[in-house]
């Protein structure tokens, strides 16, 4: 498909109700409003186009910057574009779509670690998103780093901007559930941050209890 088209396919897939939910989280003014089942049912029609991704983003369009992070060859990310990408992210769910394609990127390792340095919410959400994303697909970040990130997300998560306290957060039960020698060390260190509070505004989202959330995931692993 060619840019034009697709723009045109994204336009006529949005609906207003759908422009409604995503301002109440956040997603700005330039949006159609296109469902993310629609947008994974054209990403796979379209498959991989780097170049079209690239185009999409440019566009500003928050359905056609989601739909890039779907439609862009991950092997093809570097560092300048997955630094320009997370630069331009003014919204959470956008900076959860970029965290993602750049797990998959050559770069994900000096990204995520770069990131979760950073003060600037998006960027830090990024990074500790590209580490979930990481984990649960079965990316292997060793022992040792992630008994580091639970030290580091015990330390400074409730002093980190809003939406990369959940991030953290949901690193934290990432890595609970799927690095087995950290299941109780992650349990312990969520029992030692208590209550993550984090502004969700005008929506029905929630940030789970890790530790009823972890316990729940291993059992369902086990019970396979």
């Amino acid at each position: 498909m060619t840019y034009t088209q697709t723009m045109t396919a994204l336009k006529k897939m949005g609906t207003a109700q759908n422009v409604k939910v995503y301002k109440r989280h956040g997603a700005g003014e330039n949006l159609f409003g296109v469902s993310f089942a629609n947008l994974k049912a054209l990403a796979k029609k379209i498959k991989v186009d780097h170049e079209l991704a690239l185009r999409l983003w440019d566009s500003g369009n928050v359905d056609a910057r989601t739909l890039a992070t779907m439609v862009a060859d991950a092997s093809a990310i570097n560092g300048a574009l997955a630094q320009r990408w997370i630069k331009d992210v003014d919204y959470y769910l956008l900076a959860d779509c970029v965290a993602g394609a750049v797990a998959k990127s050559p770069v994900a390792e000096a990204k995520m670690k770069a990131w979760m340095a950073s003060k600037k919410q998006y960027v830090r959400q990024g990074g500790y998103s590209v580490l979930g994303s990481s984990l649960v697909n079965g990316v292997d970040v060793s022992v040792s780093d992630c008994r580091s990130y639970l030290k580091t997300i015990e330390k400074e998560i409730h002093a980190s901007a809003n939406r990369a306290k959940h991030a953290m957060y949901m690193a934290l039960i990432a890595i609970g559930i799927y690095k087995s020698a950290l299941t109780q060390p992650a349990l312990a260190a969520a029992k030692r941050i208590g209550k993550v509070d984090v502004d969700h505004g005008e929506t029905a989202c929630k940030t789970p209890d890790a530790i009823p959330y972890i316990e729940r995931a291993i059992k369902r692993r086990t019970a396979r």
